[in-house]
């Protein structure tokens, strides 16, 4: 039998198995549409430990289980923070106002920015064929994010690893 059949045969056989789906195949389905579990929404708790006697602790009500996950400490501590030193929420919210704070920030903020949009609202062309200058508008405000990193490191600041640039 000549290779040519062989190859022939082959390509035919390959195409007809692909012909038998019916269906087309959700690859970048991102949302669970299956009825059995969903394995993103398992939280992690800690490992369990060892208690250090028989005696049961007594009975908290309410009260929080040791394997149960604390984000906020465990952020704190991998930061290298003191966790039984941490600011609360009141007391950070009162360290961040020391100055004074704006009743109606949102709204300055808004009005601002609004008036910033007129005056850097692009040139007439793209104005006309409505051209999105919003990257252009924000540009000075933008952080380069590669030479941050540069001036970071030129300082002795220790930085992650970070991407090349594209």
């Amino acid at each position: 039998m000549p290779m040519r059949t062989k190859i022939l045969g082959m390509t035919i056989a390959v195409l007809a198995l692909t012909a038998c789906s019916d269906a087309v195949p959700n690859l970048m389905n991102l949302r669970n549409t299956e009825s059995g579990p969903d394995e993103f929404s398992v939280v992690p708790t800690r490992e369990l430990q060892m208690p250090t006697s028989r005696e049961l602790p007594a009975p908290t009500p309410g009260g929080v289980n040791l394997a149960d996950p604390t984000p906020e400490a465990d952020a704190i501590a991998a930061l290298g923070g003191n966790i039984n030193a941490a600011p609360t929420a009141g007391g950070l919210v009162s360290y961040a106002s020391r100055f004074g704070v704006e009743g109606n920030i949102r709204g300055t903020l808004a009005a601002e920015d609004e008036q910033f949009r007129r005056q850097n609202d692009g040139r007439v062309l793209e104005r006309l064929f409505r051209n999105n200058v919003y990257f252009d508008a924000y540009r000075d405000q933008s952080l380069d994010r590669y030479a941050e990193l540069e001036r970071l490191r030129r300082l002795g600041v220790q930085t992650p690893s970070a991407p090349p640039p594209n």
